[in-house]
């Protein structure tokens, strides 16, 4: 019979941190309006960091929910906006370019229905398959809770 003992030399644990647009990174329900009317009610879109991890841009996702929309932005960190032009969308090789303005994401102001504070998230988007129709989606960051899920 053979008996071996291993043992491990105990390592501080690695705190790996957050992405550096950890601030902006979300799972996100969203509405979907034209003008005022509502085109679309909840659906989720997620926002998260690139490769990169850089901190000047960012990932929007609308998961295949909305149009079939991924594309990288660039944002202020600081000041927790995002926009850009003629950005290129390639959702499982359906490619199109996307305008997205007026992008903002705010800290705790926002009550989901089920009444929970949580982030706010809104922008403007156009697609370049309906040039001159802008939507404007806005909602809010998941919150986990059964009562707030679409």
């Amino acid at each position: 019979m053979f008996l071996s003992l291993t043992s491990c030399d105990e390592v501080e644990d690695n705190d790996v941190g957050g992405s550096k647009v950890e601030a902006m990174a979300g799972d996100w329900y969203v509405q979907t309006f034209v003008g005022q009317n509502l085109a679309l009610d909840y659906s989720l879109i997620t926002t998260y960091n690139t490769a990169s991890n850089s901190a000047n841009e960012m990932w929007i996702n609308d998961n295949g929910h909305i149009w079939e929309f991924l594309a990288k932005t660039p944002v202020n960190l600081s000041a927790l906006t995002f926009s850009g032009n003629n950005l290129a969308s390639d959702f499982d090789g359906y490619q199109i370019t996307v305008n997205i303005t007026n992008g903002k994401i705010t800290k705790g102001d926002v009550i989901t229905p089920a009444g929970n504070p949580t982030d706010g998230i809104s922008f403007d988007i156009e697609f370049s398959d309906d040039p001159g129709t802008i939507y404007t989606m806005k909602g809010y960051k998941r919150t986990g809770f059964a009562d707030d899920e679409h």
